[in-house]
């Protein structure tokens, strides 16, 4: 559901942080593959739906082979579903796999194999939420958006607001937030975004921020004001991964990944010992399309 708090609309001059941000980002900034030039557009698309709740470290090389396989989104449109959630291996959320393989489909069939550059395209293909589109738009054509992530929005809650935490998303106050720290010039709004995303994984962190090296540390609210303690909403946090419904879903799927033939329940009933949370993982990936079969047939990734 859309977020109907209003924007953030005071008139208070905001900090000049995008100037010192993008000379720090083209010093300092991390070699990853998808800031290189000539990337495509489709590689970008794959990184950034990768790199949702996934460490950069596990999507680098999960990302080089998948480009490798599928250069194109019609090269992915190509292959059954479950091939591409079976190459999606370990990366966690697996219905991403089958958003992204939705979304080549759509590319391939009604966009003549590229990715579109519109943010309203975007958002039009299967499983593209605003940030994906955006952040296509962005990193790979370089228009002017503003680009909001976890990490953006710490930053500038601490630099912009004061703020020591950001708080729960809300489109409607973190998206005109951050337009408000753009540059008007593109290549210098692009460059600003992707700044304020790497100082937000690298530096300005949720725990421990290394302020003794922040580039902005001299424009920072939240330092000048000494450092408050959040005292307003805070973002929900992830549930623990140890012995969740997700951890069970991981193991059925590592196992239906590792066979080239139908799963026996037998063989299902293996990975997990509680059988009431092993039936509700396997009902749940059922109905998420992930897995198809039943216990007569066995249970398999899906092929069509």
């Amino acid at each position: 559901m859309e977020d109907t708090t209003a924007a953030d609309t005071s008139d208070a001059p905001r900090p000049d942080i995008a100037t010192p941000l993008v000379a720090w980002f083209r010093a300092e900034a991390r070699d990853l593959p998808w800031r290189r030039p000539g990337f495509p557009a489709w590689g970008t698309l794959v990184s950034e739906i990768m790199l949702q709740q996934t460490q950069v470290a596990r999507v680098v090389p999960r990302l080089e082979a998948w480009l490798t396989r599928w250069p194109t989104p019609a090269d992915l449109a190509a292959s059954p579903p479950g091939e591409a959630v079976r190459a999606w291996d370990r990366l966690g959320y697996p219905r991403r796999a089958l958003a992204l393989h939705a979304a080549a489909t759509a590319i391939a069939g009604q966009h003549d194999n590229v990715v579109p550059r519109d943010v309203d395209a975007l958002l039009a293909l299967p499983g593209i939420g605003d940030y994906t589109a955006r952040a296509v738009a962005v990193f790979a054509y370089g228009d002017r958006h503003p680009v909001v992530d976890v990490n953006v929005r710490r930053v500038l809650a601490r630099a912009v607001l004061g703020e020591g935490e950001p708080g729960p998303a809300k489109a409607k106050r973190d998206l005109p937030l951050m337009e408000s720290v753009l540059p008007e010039d593109r290549e210098a709004a692009a460059a600003t975004n992707a700044a304020v995303m790497e100082l937000g994984a690298l530096v300005c962190v949720a725990r421990s921020p290394a302020c003794d090296v922040c580039p902005i540390a001299d424009r920072c609210s939240w330092r000048a004001a000494g450092y408050p303690e959040h005292d307003g909403p805070r973002a929900p946090r992830q549930a623990r991964f140890a012995g969740s419904d997700r951890q069970v879903r991981g193991l059925v799927m590592a196992e239906l990944r590792a066979s080239d033939v139908p799963v026996t329940r037998d063989e299902v009933d293996l990975v997990w010992p509680d059988a009431e949370q092993r039936a509700r993982a396997l009902a749940s990936l059922l109905r998420d399309g992930l897995v198809v079969g039943d216990d007569a047939t066995g249970y398999r990734l899906p092929d069509a």
